[in-house]
């Protein structure tokens, strides 16, 4: 879903951040997006055409747009973070082979029971990844 110029403006507004051309570029970049990247594919789009971005500005903007709530650290591999501007509670699917993620919806998983947990622990909130082959990988597997 395209969005407009003063949508992404004002959803900066909202959470009172100083609204710079390379925050937008940010932002704007991880919302027309849903592969989930990581800081480095980042400053490499923002930069491909026209470089105006350090990987410093790259990684303090995504650190200001997540801790103001507009996007979401994902871990899904060790040592590598991953953003994503989807922060509504969801899953994950990763290929294995390719490494291509994907959401799942949280109404997808419905069957998670965290009540067999030991006395004492208090789940505030969970997310769950799903491993295993797109179809892709899984079709180049077989033959």
């Amino acid at each position: 879903m395209p969005y407009h110029t003063d949508q992404i403006v004002q959803a900066l507004k909202a959470k009172r951040l100083r609204v710079t051309p390379q925050r937008f570029a940010v932002y704007a970049n991880l919302l027309d997006r849903t592969d989930h990247p990581t800081a480095e594919q980042i400053l490499g789009d923002l930069n491909r055409d026209a470089p105006m971005s350090s990987q410093a500005t790259v990684y303090s903007s995504l650190q200001a747009l997540y801790q103001a709530g507009l996007v979401r650290e994902v871990l899904l591999e060790e040592g590598v973070r991953r953003y994503d501007a989807n922060v509504a509670p969801h899953h994950h699917f990763r290929c294995e082979t390719c490494g291509t993620i994907e959401d799942i919806a949280w109404d997808d998983i419905r069957d998670l029971s965290v009540g067999g947990l030991r006395p004492g622990l208090r789940v505030d909130r969970y997310e769950v990844t799903v491993y295993g082959h797109c179809e892709v990988c899984a079709k180049s597997r077989l033959a």
